[in-house]
């Protein structure tokens, strides 16, 4: 049995949605093999639209943004300050924005319940990842799993 496609697992996209953009890091193996899960996060339905694991460069800005269906694409996004975010996404609808403005709440509190569900997201911890592969596929069945969830 095949895991279902991210984007298989989301609700039609609308004229007006805004996604909330971040980057976050873990590590396989051992931690100075930091591994950097960037999301694409919808703001009305709290699904992940696509993510990417990488290191923390444009280039995985670019194979997140590639990644995002197209129907999303026309979307208002939010980010927080890294320099990547403002190359990569050329739509005028994007804005690099602060904490404290509360545009990237929804993805910032996806990044602690991934970290608070999965062990090996944790900062300190015994359990992790041991290759790479395993990393992508167990991310990527959490993250169908829980947009499936989120599905009426």
């Amino acid at each position: 049995m095949n895991s279902p496609s991210i984007v298989e697992t989301l609700c039609p996209a609308v004229e007006n949605e805004v996604l909330e953009l971040d980057e976050m890091w873990s590590f396989v193996y051992e931690k100075t093999n930091k591994q950097w899960l960037w999301i694409a996060l919808c703001r009305r339905t709290r699904q992940v639209v696509a993510f990417y694991l990488g290191d923390r460069s444009e280039l995985s800005c670019r194979n997140l943004w590639r990644l995002v269906p197209q129907n999303y694409k026309h979307s208002t996004t939010f980010s927080d300050f890294w320099a990547a975010y403002d190359k990569v996404i050329q739509t005028g609808k994007h804005s690099s924005v602060g904490k404290d403005t509360g545009q990237t709440n929804h993805v910032e509190r996806w990044n602690n319940t991934l970290r608070q569900r999965i062990g090996r997201f944790v900062r300190k911890t015994l359990s992790f990842s041991k290759c790479e592969v395993n990393h992508f596929w167990f991310t990527h069945w959490f993250i169908v799993t829980y947009n499936l969830s989120l599905v009426n």
